[in-house]
């Protein structure tokens, strides 16, 4: 295997790529039956915990049934059910096993129903690691840099990266009225989880809306995760078009893209948007789908995360002063980021790159031998299974990782 991985986002771990024989609740366990607190989260899927029984019991009964049928099933239905009661701008829904498949999904939609092609993206943001979407390091003329080497530069042809957060360049480049759609994070969760500034998100909508463009929000992190109705609930903004995953089915391979009716009833019907998948709406992944977003429909796990992740959160700012390590930590309590080299907010992705990243993978590294284990980029994600007793061990382990790397 190149690398020793099956993706390069696990190469970054230290002090080498973790091998896990199991999980359970907030664990995860090594080869070696080391026990680590687990802040990763497979990446932050696991909302209720590793191996939670209603999931467990709902795949376990579909098991019975059949695995993949190249039909419909019942669960498909149920989960776009529940996905439409939950997410405020769904009208209808489609199923697929990734969160780069549904932003795919969601920039054919808003080509297709503006016959335009241009789309914006902002610094910072990650919506998948195909072509025309994944770009490297900031642009200063708005046209993006290679992400990786055999990247086919013409796919970025029609993509423009702006900086997030800036309401004047987005508002005037709208004003163009060229833009098939604008894809952002809505709350910044893969650089520093940094907010929108107030009024952003409003004046982008409303700009959207004034210019003919389709507006796409990334839940891919977001979604079921900040409320059941993901970050547009929570911030009060309703996109046009939306992509989730992760949290979508605690572990399972199920993403989606929601939003109104007149743009999703492009795939498949007259104005033939293509979107396939041999495993998408998989039967045993749509009984985790269900089972999911019955325990998050709710509202009480969101609850439950932002009580324990400010906690955490306010436990790890007041070590990091009572060691003298200049840090900060943002976020919301559910997801949050925490980054070493500074003692201000960091405001955007440019600001992102000063903070001292090798200082916080020798924090993570030595974190590791207290028995926590936390992603080296900074996020820190909560499960429903991090209780109270969790936490303090957490903070412990925190404490004498401080005093390891001073």
């Amino acid at each position: 295997m190149p690398g020793g991985v099956d993706s390069d986002f696990r190469l970054g771990v230290s002090p080498t790529p973790l091998v896990v024989k199991r999980a359970d609740g907030p664990f995860v366990y090594d080869l070696d039956d080391h026990r680590l607190i687990d802040y990763y989260l497979g990446m932050g899927p696991m909302i209720l915990g590793h191996r939670p029984p209603a999931v467990i019991e709902a795949v376990r009964a579909q098991l019975e049934l059949g695995i993949l049928y190249g039909a419909q099933s019942e669960l498909e239905y149920e989960a776009a059910r529940l996905v439409v009661e939950m997410v405020p701008c769904a009208e209808l829904v489609r199923f697929g096993t990734s969160g780069t498949e549904a932003n795919q999904t969601a920039l054919r939609v808003a080509r297709a129903a503006t016959g335009r092609t241009t789309i914006i993206a902002f610094e910072g943001h990650y919506h998948g690691w195909l072509d025309n979407i994944a770009w490297g390091a900031p642009s200063s003329n708005g046209k993006p840099a290679s992400y990786s080497r055999g990247q086919d530069q013409r796919a970025m042809e029609s993509l423009e990266v702006l900086p997030w957060n800036d309401v004047d360049r987005i508002v005037d480049r709208l004003s163009r009225g060229d833009v098939a759609g604008v894809i952002m994070e809505p709350l910044m969760c893969n650089t520093s989880a940094i907010a929108p500034h107030p009024g952003y998100l409003e004046t982008v909508r409303s700009a959207c809306t004034a210019g003919g463009t389709v507006l796409i929000f990334d839940e891919v992190i977001t979604g079921f995760r900040l409320a059941p109705g993901g970050a547009q609930e929570l911030l009060g903004v309703t996109p046009d078009l939306a992509t989730f995953a992760k949290a979508l089915a605690n572990g399972f391979p199920v993403s989606c893209l929601a939003g109104r009716r007149e743009l999703m009833e492009l795939i498949g019907g007259p104005g033939k948007v293509v979107h396939a998948g041999t495993y998408n709406a998989q039967a045993v992944a749509m009984a985790a789908a269900v089972a999911t977003l019955e325990a998050l429909r709710d509202g009480s796990a969101q609850a439950f995360l932002a009580e324990r992740g400010e906690r955490l959160a306010a436990g790890i700012r007041a070590l990091l002063a009572e060691h003298g390590v200049a840090g900060i930590v943002q976020g919301r309590p559910q997801v949050f980021h925490v980054a070493f080299g500074r003692s201000e907010p960091v405001t955007d992705y440019r600001d992102s790159l000063l903070t001292d990243r090798a200082q916080y993978v020798r924090f993570t590294s030595a974190l590791l031998e207290h028995g926590v284990r936390a992603l080296e980029r900074g996020a820190w994600f909560l499960s429903v299974a991090h209780d109270d007793e969790v936490i303090d061990t957490t903070l412990e382990a925190i404490d004498a990782a401080l005093s390891d790397i001073a």
